[in-house]
């Protein structure tokens, strides 16, 4: 077996690290001091330059102006995002672009693809449903009524809803079937609420009140609601790996300098063991997170094993939560008082990596979602 990447997939590196290598992490006030958003938006001028350099348009096919590559692609390109705290919309974004490319109608791709990919148009998804741990379609009901759709219901936590173009909303038909809709940021009926994220950046809960959708906007193909839902789940375990590796390496570099007792603290046992600890929960992270793209890109049912592409996306999940959050919680240990100094950047991951731990659910959310698939799909 063949475990490199393809040159295509690390070009796609060489060209985000080269985006992001002028990116500061403390680039906008600290979360510990801000009451509110540490910014009223993302970085638009991080957003151009990753238009200008084709990333938006990894995931899209040529025939909508893009590279046409796989969700590890995306994944790559994440992880370099994570590694500088990037405040950008690129998960949600590249995600809902690849759902729109895949069960979209002409007329939704021609709306938004062309958009999506030169970056003038930006994408977001209310993934968290109305509390954070149900089902995000079971927060909005949708009614179709001839050629529209009507939306009801309220979603939490949307990311950079204020200032993305288009919303791509779950939804639930009372049969049991999921639908995605589309909806302008400015439709009728669709209010934002602030919110605030751990990390700091400004949220939205997202309320539909009779809200009407044309049904050329709305996605009903089975089984994509759960396919955008496991990408962005993945994604999401991709940023933690980015954010993990560099707080490692900030940690590594710290100790190795700090003495105690005229020696390292890095020399010392009791460090050494915790740190390689840490790099352990890493490398289990990235080598589950790499199973999960592999197998959505795959799309081959039981190939690799006999549960499907969801289960090795909640054993990623469950990784990337336990994970990060103990590689931070160490890493601010090693680095002692100095890891609270707001002057430093730790403590700016350390809120980021709570925001991925808890993001689409927690690792006990998605250890019950395996356990049901394991009752569902005996080993055996």
């Amino acid at each position: 077996m063949d475990f490199t990447f393809t040159e295509e997939q690390q070009a796609a590196v060489e060209a985000a690290k080269a985006v992001f290598a002028d990116v500061a992490p403390d680039g906008v006030p600290s979360p510990a001091l801000t009451p509110g958003a540490v910014a009223e938006e993302f970085d638009r001028p991080l957003w151009a330059t990753l238009a200008g350099s084709d990333l938006l348009g990894l995931v899209l096919t040529e025939e909508h102006g893009g590279a046409g590559l796989d969700t590890i692609a995306l994944c790559l390109v994440l992880r370099e995002a994570a590694r500088v705290l990037a405040r950008v919309p690129l998960l949600e974004h590249c995600a809902t672009a690849m759902a729109v490319q895949a069960h979209g109608s002409p007329e939704l791709t021609a709306a938004l693809l062309p958009g999506a990919g030169r970056g003038t148009l930006v994408l977001t998804v209310a993934a968290q449903g109305r509390t954070g741990h149900d089902p995000a379609e079971l927060a909005v009901t949708a009614r179709r009524e001839g050629a529209v759709w009507t939306l009801d219901g309220v979603h939490t936590a949307v990311p950079w809803a204020h200032s993305s173009d288009w919303i791509a909303v779950p939804a639930h038909t009372g049969d049991g079937e999921a639908v995605l809709a589309l909806l302008p940021r400015t439709t009728e009926g669709l209010t934002l609420a602030d919110q605030y994220s751990t990390s700091g950046e400004k949220f939205a809960e997202l309320t539909l009140d009779r809200v009407r959708v044309p049904a050329a906007h709305v996605i009903d193909a089975p089984g994509a609601w759960e396919r955008l839902r496991q990408v962005l789940a993945t994604g999401t375990c991709a940023l933690a790996l980015g954010l993990g590796e560099a707080v490692l390496t900030m940690t590594s570099g710290y100790t190795s300098k700090r003495e105690q007792f005229g020696f390292p603290v890095a020399t010392f046992q009791a460090v050494a063991v915790q740190a390689a600890d840490r790099y352990i929960d890493l490398r289990a992270m990235e080598v589950t997170l790499w199973q999960a793209a592999w197998r959505l890109d795959a799309a081959t049912g039981a190939a690799g094993g006999p549960l499907p592409a969801s289960g090795d996306v909640a054993v990623a999940k469950i990784w990337a939560s336990e994970g990060v959050r103990r590689v931070v919680q160490t890493a601010q240990h090693l680095h002692g008082g100095f890891g609270a100094d707001t002057d430093y950047p730790l403590h700016r991951y350390h809120a980021w990596a709570k925001q991925l731990e808890l993001q689409l659910g927690p690792a006990a959310a998605h250890e019950e979602a395996l356990g049901d698939l394991l009752a569902a799909h005996p080993l055996g």
